[in-house]
């Protein structure tokens, strides 16, 4: 029988093959390195973070990490790895000393998982340790053990140098450090770690003011008051407001960056809604509160367990065995240093008192509007067919609720090939009728007083804040046109404007989809650009024919099947310095064109042999 279940069907992996054949339970997610939570970060990250545990436990003051084209090689001044356990420490699962509390107090990895992963997704992986005088050298090839050095004598300095290529057999042939992603989590090691120094290929990254210099670097413009810096044993928060719409916090435990958030950054919340309240002797809306807050928290706790291994989101409840939880820790400690500070800086209180009263007014002039808003929309559901939902949701305890994925097309001609040819699972489509507003420098009234824009984030569920986000991938889908860039603009200007921790916590995306499509009898290449159509026009010689693109609604749904599905190509929506978009959007969207026109006219370019340079059958 074709599918006869017996002895034969069950099969043994070793923990290499097993890393291997799911690198996602270990990494999370694979990547060509587009995206900063891509996998070839992650086994950086898991390097990274053995040094820095080191000198969290007074270890070596220096990490040095050289960068080249596709090596990683990572050198700390710790105490070394023990050279009798130097293999089982890098490949064996569940091995270190980190399940010993009393070693490795407060590290981030306590599983003995992480260094194991990277060696077994690396094409090559090569572990040194310096100690005592004393060295050895191990090789690896995709985890296995290929050479093993004897102990040998060294003049050089204790500590630990780990070197490796992740392999493109897993990460795709196209894989590529970013050095903007390594360069952000460099200077959060050292945000976190004052008195640690950081090298990526000579440069240094030091921090003397902790997370007061984490926010003043993303906080490029002026804030409302000055940024509330307090510290205390085993926790650190910097907190301002700004004048932009949204909530955007910065979380971390043990040293390690919790992109998605958790116990901590909830209790963080709760506990300044909870103080400000007592401290004003009224009771604000928390919302009122929280808006346009820029936040920080590091918390440093015994045996933390994370929600998965990349470790992007905290579970704990508890600070250590025995101790108190981490709602009572985070809140005891802002109820105090937080009522503390405001009394002793009436500057700053008076500041966030007048921007909590400001949201106030805002939301309550709001009030109307949005029920009116809300009537109109659930009026038009009942013959507006914009979105086509899918069955899984984020947020939700489905099985594939981290693939679903919103996209933003415009018009019912692309809608309708995207639609034939979705998941429906896990794809939603909405459909955009022409260009959207221009919503640079309206008020949230915008939102409910556009229809479309009001549909848009229903079918968001943010109204409320990320908490009931519904698609864990927001991708605009526009056409590769002068119309498909322009409202490409517009809707990235909706999200910067209004939601902007969308974009901080990398949900938005852009679709590439192909420009040209050049086949014969034969083969068919679907192209990205220019040079791929050459290049695929010199692959498939004469009697080729090339199609340009010129809208998705060109695209059948057989084709556009696969530009959506494992072969998606997206672009992350990302901008280092979210609230330095002022500028930005102010010179592009805001009405300044005689500045504009002068800007395109010193930028014009003129391509006189434009027709020369496309080939006849295109």
């Amino acid at each position: 029988m074709a599918n006869a279940y017996t002895e034969a069907s069950i099969k043994t992996l070793s923990s290499t093959e097993h890393i291997r054949l799911r690198p996602g339970m270990y990494i999370g997610r694979l990547g060509n390195g587009a995206h900063a939570e891509d996998g070839i970060y992650v086994l950086l990250k898991e390097t990274i973070d053995n040094s820095v545990d080191e000198f969290a436990m007074g270890n070596g003051k220096r990490i040095e990490i050289e960068l080249s084209e596709r090596e990683v090689i990572v050198r700390d001044y710790g105490r070394g790895i023990p050279l009798g356990k130097l293999v089982e420490c890098v490949s064996v699962i569940n091995t270190g000393a980190k399940y010993d509390s009393q070693t490795f107090q407060k590290s981030v990895g306590l599983n003995g998982v992480g260094q194991k992963a990277v060696n077994a997704l690396s094409l090559s992986y090569t572990a040194q340790s310096i100690r005592d005088g004393q060295t050895k050298i191990v090789e690896f090839a995709q985890g296995r053990l290929v050479k093993e050095g004897k102990v040998a004598h060294c003049s050089e300095r204790s500590g630990t140098l780990i070197r490796f290529t992740p392999d493109a057999a897993l990460f795709g042939a196209d894989w590529r450090f970013r050095p903007e992603f390594i360069e952000d989590l460099l200077w959060n090691y050292a945000f976190l770690n004052r008195g640690l120094t950081l090298t990526l290929n000579g440069r240094a990254f030091r921090s003397a003011g902790g997370l007061r210099d984490l926010l003043e670097k993303n906080l490029t413009v002026e804030t409302l008051y000055p940024i509330i810096h307090l510290e205390g044993p085993d926790i650190e928060i910097a907190m301002t407001h700004g004048a932009h719409y949204g909530e955007e916090y910065y979380s971390f435990v043990n040293g390690q960056h919790t992109t998605m958030g958790g116990t901590h950054q909830l209790a963080f919340r709760e506990a300044v809604v909870n103080t400000l309240r007592n401290f004003y002797k009224k009771d604000f809306e928390a919302a009122d509160i929280r808006q346009a807050i820029v936040a920080a928290v590091s918390v440093r706790v015994q045996e933390p367990v994370f929600e998965s291994q990349t470790k992007t989101k905290l579970g704990s409840t508890e600070v250590g065995p025995g101790g108190p939880t981490i709602k009572e820790f985070i809140g005891k400690f802002v109820q105090q240093t937080l009522d503390v500070y405001l009394h002793k800086n009436k500057a700053t209180a008076d500041a966030l008192l007048a921007k909590i009263q400001e949201s106030e007014r805002e939301r309550k002039d709001l009030a109307g509007i949005r029920n009116l808003a809300r009537q109109r929309a659930k009026k038009a559901s009942l013959h507006n067919r914009k979105l086509r939902d899918c069955r899984q949701h984020l947020g939700t305890r489905a099985a594939l609720a981290e693939q679903s994925t919103l996209f933003i097309v415009e018009g019912d001609s692309a809608a309708g090939s995207l639609t034939a040819c979705r998941d429906v699972q896990t794809q939603a489509v909405f459909a955009l009728k022409g260009k959207p507003l221009n919503t640079y420098g309206l008020s949230k009234k915008v939102i409910y007083e556009n229809e479309e824009f009001h549909l848009l984030q229903s079918a968001l569920n943010i109204e409320d804040g990320l908490d009931g986000l519904r698609y864990n991938r927001v991708v605009i889908a526009t056409d590769a046109d002068v119309d498909g860039m322009h409202i490409r603009l517009l809707l990235i200007s909706f999200f910067l404007q209004f939601f902007p921790e969308v974009i901080a916590a990398g949900h938005l995306y852009i679709l590439e989809t192909p420009l040209f499509r050049v086949r014969n009898k034969r083969r068919t290449i679907y192209c990205y650009s220019e040079t791929e159509k050459q290049a695929a026009s010199a692959a498939l010689g004469a009697g080729h024919e090339i199609t340009r693109f010129k809208g998705l609604g060109e695209i059948s749904a057989s084709e556009f099947k696969d530009f959506i599905g494992e072969n998606i190509r997206l672009e992350p929506v990302s901008l280092a310095h979210l609230h330095d978009s002022e500028e930005l959007l102010g010179f592009y969207m805001g009405k300044n064109t005689p500045r504009r026109q002068e800007f395109i006219i010193d930028n014009l370019r003129v391509e006189k042999d434009l027709v020369e340079t496309l080939s006849p059958a295109a």
